[in-house]
């Protein structure tokens, strides 16, 4: 902006100027007194001497020519560049893709006509939440995936919601989403746009969610040492680094959860739905969780990295306690607030050890120290205030050097 500020100051300075000097040209030319004869009498000189009035109506021709000849040359050459630019900008638009969009040669697009709308029948659902129906399906080449089914909580008449530019801006993010490559980050392999609803295509994670995992370990059906939760707690703070530091442009996740958080079968985490929430969820949504939002969210809607700090400290806590922080305990426990409160509580009257999952203790003297040092990064994580949390590249110190304590 600032360049095209400085370019546009810079061409009226140089009509400014052509104008002054044509200015100065023609008011000497049209000057009253300037004709010899009416102050001298005839003279005997050669004719070239008699009328100097024509050499000076000669030269202003000329300089006219010259200067209403840069002018239209200036002005033609604008015409042409701006003429330019919009060609390049019209050739570089985004074209709305229509069909199964696709990002890896192990998936076609006749194989994808199942997740249409009308065909969920045909589909395994694995599961379902406020914010999407989850889908297993197995392709023709033996290649298993995971579809997603999500519908736009924009209402139909919101503004922008059907144009192309809105679609485009879908588009462009969606495609973004499929350019991410980390060990602990979904990427995504394609979708399938219809209307307001997104099938959503990623590998399938045969373990499931965390969300499902720590269901079954309060079953007693599962049994998580700390030394898998504290791999899950790293392998997430690495994702949550590479999304907010490493991919240009940077990554948000907007709806961190342990719904997704998926499990490989070594139980190696990889955050999914990043930065979806932003684009089919209009504001903070009843489908997000209000247990992993920071506050900021609800008091000013802005929403930044360390506000997916504050979502990673509450599920770190419950990686800890093994608890689930929508448990109506809390409420009863503590008169109001959730595990972040009850959890700071307990550390500030010296009895952390309380807070952690019983089936945690008895690991070991040093175990148990890297927990409550893990109790304390929740709780920081955890802060009110955003620039009291740690960013993410911090935070992924700060767990790895647990074990060096």
């Amino acid at each position: 902006m600032e360049k095209k500020i400085f370019g546009k100051t810079l061409a009226l300075q140089y009509l400014i100027c052509l104008f002054f000097l044509l200015s100065q040209i023609t008011g000497t030319s049209f000057s009253p007194f300037s004709d010899s004869s009416f102050s001298h009498p005839p003279s005997s000189s050669p004719p070239s001497n008699l009328h100097p009035s024509s050499s000076r109506a000669s030269l202003r021709r000329i300089l006219l020519g010259i200067l209403f000849g840069s002018l239209t040359g200036a002005f033609a050459s604008i015409v042409f560049l701006f003429s330019i630019r919009l060609f390049i900008l019209f050739a570089n638009r985004t074209p709305i893709l229509k069909g199964p969009v696709i990002f890896t040669p192990k998936i076609s697009p006749k194989s994808l006509k199942v997740i249409f709308p009308g065909n969920d029948e045909s589909l395994q659902m694995l599961g379902s939440s406020p914010n999407g129906k989850y889908f297993k399906l197995a392709l023709n080449n033996e290649v298993t995936v995971a579809v997603k089914v999500i519908e736009s909580t924009y209402s139909s008449g919101s503004p922008g919601t059907n144009s192309n530019s809105w679609k485009r801006k879908v588009q462009r993010e969606l495609e973004l989403l499929a350019k991410v490559s980390h060990r602990n980050v979904m990427s995504l392999r394609a979708y399938v746009r219809d209307h307001d609803r997104f099938s959503l295509v990623y590998d399938y994670i045969s373990i499931g969610s965390l969300e499902d995992a720590m269901k079954r370990v309060r079953l007693n059906r599962l049994r998580l040492g700390w030394e898998l939760r504290h791999r899950i707690a790293i392998g997430m703070a690495k994702g949550l680094k590479y999304l907010h530091f490493e991919f240009i442009p940077r990554i948000l996740h907007y709806n961190l959860k342990p719904t997704n958080v998926l499990l490989d079968e070594g139980f190696e985490p990889k955050l999914g739905d990043c930065g979806l929430a932003r684009l089919v969820v209009a504001g903070v949504d009843s489908s997000i969780s209000s247990c992993y939002v920071a506050p900021e969210c609800f008091q000013s809607c802005r929403y930044t990295d360390k506000s997916d700090i504050y979502s990673f400290g509450m599920i770190l806590s419950m990686l800890l306690t093994g608890k689930d922080p929508s448990d109506p305990f809390f409420m009863e426990e503590m008169g109001r607030g959730g595990l972040g409160p009850w959890l700071r509580h307990l550390q500030q009257v010296g009895e952390a050890r309380e807070a952690l999952d019983k089936g945690m203790l008895g690991e070991g003297e040093k175990e148990e120290e890297e927990m409550l040092m893990a109790i304390r990064i929740a709780l920081v994580c955890l802060s009110d205030l955003p620039a009291d949390r740690p960013s993410s590249d911090e935070l992924e110190a700060m767990l790895t050097q647990l074990h060096s304590f």
